[in-house]
């Protein structure tokens, strides 16, 4: 059974030392009662693949202050002043990707694409260490696939079947993550029966979901608001 009852049941199986994909681009999308899940859970040294890490109050910002995470696989940071400090410090491992990279490693590991070539980051320190061929008179830097023991994703709307449908800008990372988790956790706003949802308009099938927990009360933070005067 997809459906769970409890953040509680669609979290079992999550473990110290887990990598865990967080959809989610900036505060848009982000599976926040999951993510609230696991700080209750008290799981320890994550590693978590998302493309930022929330901010101090809100999102992942909250495991990296409980000090659940190890190490953050991102690409921008720059609104966590938590985030900045357990670097500097050297209480957290990083490894920052250019964006575009990130999401192609996400996308290329849930295709079972072990690497690929690109071409951000040939001449940069990204290239220490790195192989680097020549293509057409090129140069491109050989990155990974991405895969993760788990996803944690957020849908506007999924059938019990696990088929989901994103809304607006929350389909940014969230599809792909959602095919790169060898476990698929989603949690959503609306739950239909099989039927329910346009074929045409599903984002992710639900071959690639095992559990499914419906939340509500949604808190859909704005990480910088800006108006004008």
């Amino acid at each position: 059974m997809k459906v769970k009852e409890s953040i509680e049941a669609a979290l079992d199986g999550v473990l110290d030392g887990a990598t865990i994909m967080v959809g989610g681009f900036g505060l848009v999308g982000i599976p926040e009662k999951l993510i609230l899940g696991l700080r209750k859970k008290e799981v320890r040294h994550l590693t978590i693949i998302s493309n930022n890490c929330g901010v101090d109050d809100f999102g992942l910002g909250i495991l990296l202050q409980n000090r659940q995470i190890k190490k953050m696989i991102s690409s921008y940071v720059g609104e966590n002043k938590e985030f900045e400090r357990q670097f500097l410090t050297g209480e957290l491992e990083v490894e920052l990707v250019p964006q575009g990279t990130l999401a192609e490693r996400i996308r290329a590991g849930g295709a079972g694409i072990p690497a690929f070539y690109s071409p951000a980051g040939v001449g940069t320190a990204l290239e220490e260490g790195r192989e680097v061929r020549s293509f057409n008179s090129k140069e491109y830097l050989l990155e990974t696939g991405l895969v993760a023991d788990f996803a944690l994703v957020k849908a506007w709307k999924a059938d019990t079947m696990g088929n989901l449908v994103y809304k607006k800008t929350s389909r940014n990372f969230n599809p792909m993550m959602a095919a790169a988790g060898k476990i698929t956790i989603a949690e959503v706003e609306e739950l239909v029966e099989p039927g329910g949802l346009d074929p045409d308009s599903i984002h992710t099938p639900g071959i690639y979901v095992q559990s499914i927990i419906r939340c509500d009360n949604y808190e859909k933070r704005i990480e910088r608001r800006t108006v004008r005067a």
